[in-house]
């Protein structure tokens, strides 16, 4: 880890010089300006059209192709840590993303806000209580399978409800073992 020669020096300076204007360009594209410079670039559309996004991708890109890439040391320091706290994708030298174990993040098995299996959720409309069971995979109201609680709640009043809010059921709630 010494200081770099100066001929390394220079061609650090030469590849900032050659990038700088093709960097500068950027601040000036339009949106979709800046999805056909990332489709040259990429060689894929873009996902996002986020114009700020698309101008520190391509920013990144640019640089990395005119000064290389991060090195095989660091990469493999990154893979050493784990993806998973850098996501579930990391980019190769070449810049198209190559797997990293995971193809994508893994979704949660339950959602936070629903008590265990088992737990009866009440709600009193219209002067008629209202009770539905937690099952592994849905819930069961009136002897009756369903998948969503809104289903079951707009089945009760007639009218399009989020569930969720219909039982008065919020992650924090069930997070302090209130359900």
């Amino acid at each position: 880890m010494g200081q770099p020669s100066d001929s390394e020096r220079e061609t650090s300076v030469a590849a900032i010089l050659r990038v700088a204007p093709d960097l500068a360009s950027l601040s000036q594209m339009t949106g979709a300006d800046l999805a056909r410079k990332h489709l040259i670039v990429f060689g894929v559309p873009p996902r996002s059209r986020n114009p700020d996004f698309l101008r520190k991708r391509l920013a990144w890109r640019i640089q990395e192709l005119a000064e290389g890439g991060l090195s095989d040391r660091a990469l493999a320091r990154i893979e050493e840590l784990g993806a998973s706290a850098l996501g579930s994708r990391l980019p190769s030298k070449e810049g198209t993303p190559r797997p990293t174990g995971r193809s994508r993040p893994r979704a949660p098995d339950r959602d936070p806000r629903l008590p265990l299996p088992g737990s009866v959720l009440a709600r009193t409309f219209h002067d008629e209580e209202h009770r539905v069971t937690v099952l592994d995979d849905g819930f069961e109201y009136h002897g009756q399978k369903f998948r969503s609680l809104s289903k079951i709640a707009c089945l009760i009043t007639g009218t399009p409800w989020n569930g969720f809010l219909f039982f008065n059921l919020t992650a924090e709630e069930n997070l302090n073992g209130k359900a």
